[in-house]
């Protein structure tokens, strides 16, 4: 057991320890370049002032308005896929160096049991969460189980720490995967 909670401190120490050289590398080559300055400067102006407008129209609003907010959105998601495109770059390079750092770790930490689960996964996740290990006992975690969840809960956070995480009004005009929808079929 004690053995057990090292592994598990350790990750998180290795966690946090990626996730700053993740932050290093991309301000390194992405951060500090005046392209990305500026574009994200464009960005949060721009969410800004859809926001506004979009505050200010009402359901009556004339068609000249809204082809403005349309071609502001229209403005905004090209500019979003031009930030995008800069950080590109930086996910490579990331890339690149935790292939290598994944590989040393699983050699590391193969077989070993690092945590214990206090559920059993869905059956699509135990594949993750029981890579490597023997046995039938689902709630044992694998490193890279407990590696992603950390990463991911810690990157985020240490995003905001360092004031490198996009803005709440760039994410919000920006929608995305597990954000709000667009709401550009509202003025339909």
């Amino acid at each position: 057991m004690t053995t057990m909670f090292a592994d598990t401190i350790l990750i998180v120490f290795i966690s946090v320890c990626t996730a700053l050289l993740a932050e290093g590398i991309t301000w390194v080559l992405v951060y500090r370049t005046a392209k990305y300055k500026s574009l994200k400067a464009e960005v949060e102006k721009q969410s800004k002032k859809l926001e506004k407008k979009k505050e200010t129209i009402t359901e009556s609003a004339g068609r000249q308005q809204k082809k403005k907010i349309e071609r502001q959105e229209e403005k905004l998601k090209n500019n979003n896929r031009d930030l995008s495109m800069v950080r590109m770059k930086s996910m490579f390079a990331i890339g690149f160096c935790f292939t290598a750092l994944m590989g040393m770790f699983n050699s590391i930490f193969d077989g070993r049991v690092v945590a214990k689960l206090p559920f059993v996964p869905l059956s699509y996740i135990q594949g993750l969460s029981h890579r490597n290990l023997l046995g039938e006992d689902f709630t044992d975690c694998s490193f890279i189980f407990l590696y992603i969840l950390c990463t991911m809960s810690i990157r985020q956070n240490i995003q905001k720490m360092l004031g490198l995480a996009p803005s709440r009004a760039a994410t919000k005009q920006a929608g995305g995967f597990l954000g709000p929808p667009p709401q550009a079929a509202k003025f339909s």
